[in-house]
């Protein structure tokens, strides 16, 4: 465990970024606040900070448990933080949500095929 960790280089091992660049991005697009306010990319944290990450359509709001700057594996990587359970209940409900608004637009009408528009002539062809 190293004592100072860099915003973005904890963002990249806690694997909520692919790469140090998008982490980097995000902090610079303001998708990421420490305590509530923006910071840069260079900015350290410490143990207990409140981090509050947006990437894509969900929310995260999180406390750092432990800062350790190397890329470890997704298990090991989720011990290295806490999620608040409000957070975790909002992600859930709006996964949920896509997944019903997925389905709901799966079913939608398509083109008649080669059958269909063989019945469509023979009823709408004059006698």
């Amino acid at each position: 465990m190293t004592e100072k960790v860099r915003i973005d280089k904890w963002l990249w091992a806690a694997r909520f970024f692919k790469t140090r660049a998008q982490a980097r991005d995000a902090i610079k697009g303001g998708k990421v606040q420490l305590n509530d306010t923006r910071v840069k990319p260079g900015r350290t944290l410490s143990i207990h900070d409140q981090l509050s990450i947006r990437k894509g359509e969900d929310e995260f709001q999180i406390s750092v448990l432990d800062l350790g700057d190397r890329r470890v594996s997704a298990q090991l990587a989720q011990q290295r933080y806490e999620e608040d359970p409000a957070s975790l209940a909002r992600r859930e409900a709006a996964i949920k949500q896509r997944k019903l608004d997925y389905h709901a637009h799966a079913d939608r009408v398509r083109r008649p095929d080669k059958r269909q528009r063989r019945q469509i002539i023979s009823f709408t062809k004059p006698k």
